[in-house]
């Protein structure tokens, strides 16, 4: 009896404890938007390394078909060579015997053998250039050989880097999703109310700031008019214009009509042009962020810069800081 009377106050207790204990309170729509922020930084990273990908697998393929169309003609030259060294050896089966040599050097006639064994030097100098020229062809046929299976071996790399950073990004969005998916229709409503009203507040600032930018020259100056000109532009994974973008196709076309030829990647980006401290920026030059560079943008000045930052924003001005990705380094075209 004691027993059961201390069973039914023990279960009591944890029945009182349990509704006494408070519940793990759900994350606000403001902590929801960070988490999801975070992630679409994350799949814009892994989009830029998508975009690098791309850009040396195009280099490698064009340098690839390059070294194939030279063991292409290497082969015909070994071949044409060949047809020589065969019509060589023939020849010297067909002398057999003594020899051509030995022939003329027995016969009656002293001058017709002086004249013809000069001939002789000369046809067995002839001879061996041949040969050299073939030796010379087939090593340089077996060296292009060998670099293009070096060339297939990093083409083949940067396909595999393609589609790992591809599954990267893809990965990020769905968790993205995931947690959107959580929340109740009104709750959804209510954070993407959140993320317009914060747009088109940067949206306004941007503009404000635009209009006062003034005496742009150079090759600077004018791809920064052509990315004001864009302001307002949604960001798309992977987008060069016109009307949608990703950062690395702003700053790319930003340049062409400046008259300068960018690739569509900002690592392949941070890797041309002049580099410039920070203490020397000039309208322009072009802001890299990020271990490795996963991010551009265009210093506009006054410790600001213009961009296409992430999914769900548009092209804007904002300060230099991208929170915990850093700016690395700057170049001017």
């Amino acid at each position: 009896m004691l027993w059961r009377l201390l069973s039914r106050f023990l279960a009591a207790l944890l029945i009182a404890a349990t509704l006494i204990a408070p519940a793990h309170a759900a994350p606000s729509l403001a902590q929801v938007q960070a988490q999801v922020a975070a992630l679409e930084d994350d799949a814009t990273s892994a989009a830029e390394g998508v975009q690098e990908a791309k850009v040396k697998l195009s280099a490698l393929t064009k340098t690839l078909k390059g070294v194939k169309a030279k063991a292409a003609v290497q082969g015909q030259t070994l071949s044409a060579l060949q047809k020589s060294v065969g019509t060589i050896a023939v020849e010297q089966y067909k002398a057999g015997g003594m020899g051509q040599s030995l022939e003329l050097l027995f016969s009656s006639d002293p001058a017709l053998y002086l004249s013809a064994a000069g001939s002789l030097d000369s046809i067995s100098r002839r001879k061996s250039a041949q040969l050299r020229k073939y030796h010379a062809s087939q090593q340089r046929l077996n060296a292009t050989t060998l670099t293009i299976k070096d060339k297939l071996a990093l083409v083949a790399a940067a396909e595999k880097k393609l589609k790992v950073q591809s599954a990267i990004a893809k990965a990020k969005l769905a968790q993205a999703e995931a947690i959107l998916s959580k929340l109740t229709k009104a709750e959804r409503e209510r954070l993407a109310k959140l993320a317009d009203d914060q747009e088109n507040a940067d949206q306004a600032a941007s503009k404000a700031l635009a209009k006062k930018v003034s005496g742009l020259s150079g090759r600077g100056g004018t791809a920064l008019k052509f990315a004001l000109s864009q302001l307002g532009d949604r960001y798309v994974f992977g987008a060069a214009g016109l009307v949608t973008w990703d950062c690395s196709g702003l700053t790319m076309r930003a340049y062409q009509k400046a008259g300068v030829s960018l690739p569509h990647s900002s690592a392949a980006q941070a890797r041309m042009g002049k580099p410039v401290s920070f203490k020397s920026l000039q309208p322009g030059d072009l802001l890299f962020y990020g271990r490795p560079v996963s991010h551009v943008a265009m210093y506009l000045g006054g410790g600001k810069m213009i961009h296409a930052p992430r999914r769900g924003s548009r092209v804007k001005i904002a300060g230099l800081s991208m929170g915990s990705k850093p700016l690395v380094g700057a170049r001017r075209y």
